[in-house]
């Protein structure tokens, strides 16, 4: 099986630290989970919604650039699921750089086939433009995201889909922890 992957809260759990940082931004008492949902949607979403200049975006982003990467641990599991795949992938916003230090951090480069980061010139998510080009150069059987941007772009092309910890409609698959998607599978862990 040759997976796509979302990075930020499919593969690394980065939404807590985003969470605190963001939290500092908005000048009205918002629940953890109430600025989840929006986070679930997009960045931009957030931004907009909790109506963030563009000074408050670019601290936010340098903040979370400066996160450590033991601050943005792997979901358990999601490791095993890796050494299942035949060849895994990544599309991300993140950029390279970030990408690469994190997955350095957790040894996890040697898992990884190819990735597109947000600097890579490519139109951010969903259009479908990196999707085509990993998919062209690696024949992807399944995308794995945690938000419905992850998923759009392979649901376009015809490619199976999971959805992480996110309920929404459409996608072919969801899990809530990685234990399932051997579930799935017919696999025991």
């Amino acid at each position: 099986m040759n997976i796509l992957w979302d990075f930020d809260g499919t593969l690394f759990n980065t939404y807590p630290a985003y969470v605190e940082i963001i939290k500092e931004f908005i000048h009205e008492v918002v629940s953890e989970e109430e600025l989840l949902s929006h986070l679930k949607i997009s960045f931009s979403h957030t931004a907009q919604h909790y109506k963030l200049t563009e000074n408050q975006v670019k601290e936010i982003l340098d903040r979370e650039r400066m996160l450590h990467p033991a601050q943005t641990p792997p979901f358990p599991f999601v490791e095993e699921v890796l050494k299942f795949a035949h060849i895994n992938v990544i599309m991300t916003h993140k950029p390279r750089g970030e990408v690469l230090d994190i997955l350095r951090h957790y040894e996890w480069e040697n898992y990884f086939l190819d990735i597109v980061a947000g600097d890579d010139g490519y139109p951010r998510k969903p259009d479908p433009a990196s999707y085509i080009f990993l998919h062209n150069k690696h024949r992807i059987d399944l995308a794995i995201g945690d938000r419905e941007i992850d998923i759009l772009p392979a649901k376009s092309m015809g490619i199976k889909t999971c959805l992480f910890q996110n309920t929404t409609p459409g996608a072919d698959l969801y899990v809530s922890d990685y234990k399932e998607f051997f579930k799935t599978k017919g696999i025991d862990m």
